[in-house]
């Protein structure tokens, strides 16, 4: 899975903030940063990416006057906004054409990794079925009934989300001999530090349990099982 990503964003040490976030998905590859509106709608007719992420306040134009545009000549690409904006109108501007999250700066680094990480769970879901049922709305929704824990994702603590919980307690079960937080990660499509996040989750709520294994050379590796 490659994903092509376009930040547009005025302030070039935000937009170098930002890539440098970016830069630890692999999945996910910066074709380009545009300072302005007009630079920002030459990249996605250049790159046709997948992903932007936008920000309201630019020179030449507003990033919400922008998403009509974008909209109509991109309909399918995915939106992130990223703004200091804090009016309730352009708020609701940004939900009404479908923007998958949006971000108030400043952006604290595990909040930026959260929605990233959401994102591609959502992509990846999307592009593994053809056809689409019930189970598989619920899931993109991330109303998922079918799942062993309380299905009001309020329930959870910050930071666990429940989509991905199912996919990393199914990463477990399909193991007998226990997993390293770094081979769940590369399971699910994640960094070690949110699988490490959502297997202590599990310890917590008695469906893991982990055991410290010495590998060859003696290093010692946490290794989580199912319970």
């Amino acid at each position: 899975m490659n994903i092509k990503a376009v930040i547009a964003e005025d302030d070039f040490r935000v937009a170098a903030i930002h890539e440098k976030f970016l830069g630890n998905f692999k999945s996910i590859e910066v074709v380009g940063k545009a300072l302005n509106g007009k630079d920002t709608i030459e990249l996605l007719k250049e790159h046709n990416p997948e992903l932007l992420l936008l920000d309201v306040y630019m020179p030449d134009q507003l990033g919400t006057e922008l998403l009509p545009i974008i909209r109509k000549q991109f309909p399918h690409i995915d939106i992130i906004m990223i703004t200091a904006a804090t009016d309730k109108e352009i708020l609701l501007n940004a939900l009404n054409y479908g923007v998958e999250q949006f971000l108030i700066k400043p952006v604290k680094r595990e909040l930026f990794n959260q929605t990233i990480e959401e994102y591609l769970q959502k992509f990846k879901l999307i592009e593994s079925k053809q056809e689409v049922d019930q189970d598989f709305v619920n899931q993109l929704l991330k109303k998922s009934t079918a799942s062993s824990y309380d299905t009001k994702e309020s329930s959870l603590p910050k930071g666990i989300d429940e989509i991905t919980l199912v996919k990393v307690s199914n990463v477990l079960k399909s193991s007998d001999s226990g997993l390293s937080a770094e081979q769940v990660s590369e399971q699910i499509g994640a960094s070690r530090i949110t699988a490490r996040r959502y297997l202590e989750y599990l310890i917590t709520v008695k469906e893991c349990k982990a055991e410290v294994v010495y590998g060859a050379v003696g290093r010692p590796e946490r290794r989580y099982y199912k319970v």
